[in-house]
């Protein structure tokens, strides 16, 4: 609808998303911006209907980024709350159990000095921080489309429109989109940004980088007995249910309240088309060492996402003509020690202030060299770079990978001379159904395990049912003729939230079916359909889970 009238508002940088990113960006804009005696206006947008709706992460959290962006963050209330105060690794196999001493454990996996938190609440934390500065933050409004000026410089974005129907015309609650313009535009979408993939393609960012690899990670909170919880306890492992060639892994965290967060992770480069990470987290659920902490317990939430796991060879470009990538939308995670946020934070700071002497010394749609130079010279570069060489080492298998990275981080702290590259995006590893015998996953017994749309129905979920499906299809025939045909139908397994089913029709026929409503936004389909034919667009501002403690 390009020929819709629409309202226009202008800043000084526009936000897209309210995550750790997005708002330490926008904090750090605005703290700079008091020190130097400036003004600069920040807007914030975030699709989830709060702040911290769509955020979901394990969360061990090191605080040295927060300790940088807020010194005082204690005393100004940050739900830090609970310290580790033990850390455990287990190999499984189906029935034992071994724990690796804890003087053998690299750095990558000892957490003395962090915190486990619920990221969602620390998200929330910031959201008021940001709005204490000044920050606009509007909650609801999905940034649908990046907006360039005529040398080709982004210049801001659109919201998407609201009340259209599923026909794709205009109902009576019809309301267009706004245009945001902003001398630089900030993103910060989280893991495969729907727009940050779009600006990534355009100016082709990931020349010379590895191609970047992604995990799903499945995430459960659950009330425990009291006499069972052990507060600031972290548990990492590795091992069963999957086999020694698929990379993955587990964490179950002890946080206050007699809370635990037990999640699992699945690289999304696994071979095997009948390969499901949902049904394998709830498998993992049931061994001795695990389900002993969960019987007598009550799940509460639940909820799913991909992680950007390639790590610094995966990095794209991080600027470009108006604008940057800061957080997991560039892919900051660092895998070996299974965090994020802190990165997060700290590409946000690095960013605003890139941006912020552009701004104040009247320079508008430049690229913000000064925001990877700045990286480069950072102790998250460094830590990155020690990392550099984990999920590579890993993706060769359970026991070659824990050999090498035990060998590079424990003996030489990551600084080794080699550099190892990933070879192939994830779609590209799914190999034919015809080469493997599809897996009986057991049933859920509905105390310990579960199945999809009882999980879906506790992460909140919801869409208006009358708009037009945000997964879309580039080609209607390619589900049938290639991906059931082939792969026998592998988004029904790798999606984690029922969404996509294969039903016959009247007339006998196999068709795809897609459930939109059911969508956590996990971007599993967007990255690993084979054909590259499922597209993920943001639907309706305010739609999706609504997760409130993970």
């Amino acid at each position: 609808m390009s020929n819709v009238e629409r309202d226009m508002m202008e800043y000084d940088v526009v936000v897209v998303g309210a995550g750790p990113a997005g708002l330490s960006t926008a904090i750090r804009l605005k703290q700079l911006a008091a020190e130097k005696g400036q003004e600069i206006n920040v807007c914030v947008l975030e699709k989830g209907s709060e702040v911290g709706a769509h955020i979901l992460s394990g969360a061990v959290m090191d605080p040295r980024a927060m300790d940088e962006l807020f010194p005082n963050w204690k005393e100004l209330g940050a739900p830090l709350n609970t310290a580790v105060t033990e850390d455990q690794f287990l190999f499984l196999t189906e029935t034992s159990a071994k724990k690796v001493p804890n003087m053998l454990l690299p750095k990558c996996f000892q957490n003395h000095g962090n915190y486990i938190v619920s990221l969602a609440n620390v998200v929330r934390w910031l959201g008021e921080q940001a709005e204490a500065l000044g920050v606009e933050v509007f909650p609801g409004f999905a940034a649908a489309e990046v907006l360039y000026d005529e040398n080709g410089a982004v210049k801001g974005v659109q919201t998407g429109d609201m009340g259209i129907g599923k026909d794709g015309e205009p109902t009576h609650a019809y309301q267009p989109g706004m245009e945001l313009h902003a001398k630089y535009t900030i993103f910060a979408e989280g893991v495969r940004g729907h727009l940050g993939k779009r600006v990534i393609e355009k100016y082709n960012l990931n020349e010379g980088r590895d191609p970047q690899v992604y995990g799903i990670g499945l995430k459960e909170l659950w009330e425990i007995d009291p006499a069972k919880h052990q507060e600031g306890l972290v548990i990492h492992s590795g091992g069963w249910p999957l086999d020694s060639e698929t990379y993955g892994g587990s964490f179950l965290y002890h946080l206050e309240n007699n809370q635990v967060a037990v999640g699992f992770v699945v690289g999304l480069a696994y071979q095997n088309p009948y390969l499901s990470p949902f049904e394998e987290f709830q498998r993992y659920k049931t061994h001795p060492a695990i389900r002993k902490y969960f019987e007598g317990g009550k799940r509460i939430a639940y909820g799913a996402r991909a992680i950007a796991a390639g790590g610094l060879m995966s990095l794209p470009k991080l600027v470009f003509p108006g604008g940057a990538l800061v957080g997991c939308d560039a892919g900051f995670l660092n895998a070996s020690r299974i965090k994020g946020s802190h990165a997060a934070i700290k590409s946000g700071m690095l960013c605003a202030e890139a941006v912020f002497d552009a701004v104040t010394n009247n320079r508008a749609h430049d690229e913000l060299d000064a925001y990877p130079k700045a990286f480069h010279d950072s102790w998250l570069f460094d830590e990155l770079y020690r990392a550099r060489n984990f999920k590579q080492w890993m993706s060769k298998g359970l026991y070659t990978g824990t050999m090498m990275v035990g060998f590079e981080q424990k003996l030489f702290n990551g600084k080794v001379p080699w550099t190892l590259h990933h070879k192939h995006a994830d779609h590209e590893c799914l190999r034919p159904a015809s080469e493997y015998q599809p897996i009986a996953y057991p049933k859920p017994d509905g105390k310990i395990t579960f199945d999809r749309l009882s999980s879906v129905f506790i992460s909140n979920t919801n869409h208006e049912e009358n708009q037009p499906a945000h997964l879309t299809l580039k080609d209607a025939s390619v589900p049938v003729n290639v991906n059931f045909n082939q792969y026998a139908g592998p988004e029904q397994r790798y999606c984690p939230a029922g969404v996509y089913e294969y039903i016959k029709t009247d007339e006998g026929k196999d068709q795809l079916q897609i459930n939109a409503q059911n969508c956590v936004h996990c971007k599993t389909c967007d990255i690993k359909d084979p054909t590259q034919n499922i597209v993920w667009v943001t639907p309706e501002g305010g739609g999706g889970p609504n997760y409130p403690n993970m």
